[in-house]
């Protein structure tokens, strides 16, 4: 394997699959198929979740909402989706451990970093929830943020576009992937990868990040080997 301990960033869009809101427990299933494949190859999985699929604090605000207020409700739905993907890894025998940043001691460990370490030297998943705990900071940063705590060797950012593109691909049809970008040029280009504050601490770390089409079956496998899938943005 090329990479031995890995954050998985997934949005919380992601675990939609074709539904317009909620969970689709058949993308779920998927999702816990490819990550059992690679833990098999001896690949250690930390994940990171978003909570889109179910309340986004940012819309919230736009609406009337306080922000603080709103970024609350994203964090718990994030914790939401965490116990989803949790119960569909423990289907496939994943032994999994979900932290979170904010304190929901029922149904999710506190996040503590070595104990987070532990679990994945022990061949454990672990699942990172409540974003980082603090309003105004996205799951683009918690994502971030967890890997280097944990020494992650890379981000992989599993979306449903196949890389970094010029423009939007679904909007513009000769926009033009990268396989290979930097950091800089990711900034000079204005390319949308992560907010910047996530984007910032990665660059800062020499942490690099993977951008790839994650609902294509075996994708993540392709990544973890050292394919050239999708788009690697790195010093």
């Amino acid at each position: 394997m090329h990479y031995k301990r890995i954050l998985l960033k997934l949005s919380g869009e992601a675990l939609m699959g074709d539904l317009q809101y909620g969970i689709d427990p058949v993308r779920l299933q998927e999702y816990a198929q490819d990550i059992k494949a690679i833990i098999a190859k001896g690949v250690e999985v930390a994940i990171v979740i978003g909570g889109g699929n179910i309340f986004r604090g940012v819309a919230g605000a736009s609406r009337g909402m306080d922000r603080v207020q709103g970024d609350h409700m994203g964090m718990l739905a994030t914790v939401i989706n965490g116990l989803a993907l949790q119960s569909a890894l423990e289907d496939e025998d994943i032994p999994v451990r979900l932290q979170s940043a904010i304190k929901i001691n029922e149904v999710a460990e506190p996040f503590i970093r070595r104990k987070a370490m532990r679990h994945l030297e022990k061949g454990r998943v672990v699942i990172f929830g409540g974003g980082t705990g603090n309003p105004y900071f996205t799951t683009d940063s918690a994502a971030v943020l967890r890997a280097i705590e944990i020494k992650a060797d890379v981000i992989l950012k599993g979306t449903r576009v196949d890389g970094i593109y010029s423009s939007d691909p679904e909007k513009n049809s000769d926009a033009t992937k990268f396989d290979d970008i930097s950091f800089d040029d990711v900034l000079r280009k204005g390319l949308k990868v992560m907010d910047t504050t996530a984007f910032t601490l990665s660059q800062e770390n020499e942490l690099p990040i993977i951008v790839f089409d994650m609902n294509t079956r075996g994708n993540l496998m392709k990544v973890v080997m050292g394919e050239k899938i999708g788009t690697k943005v790195n010093l």
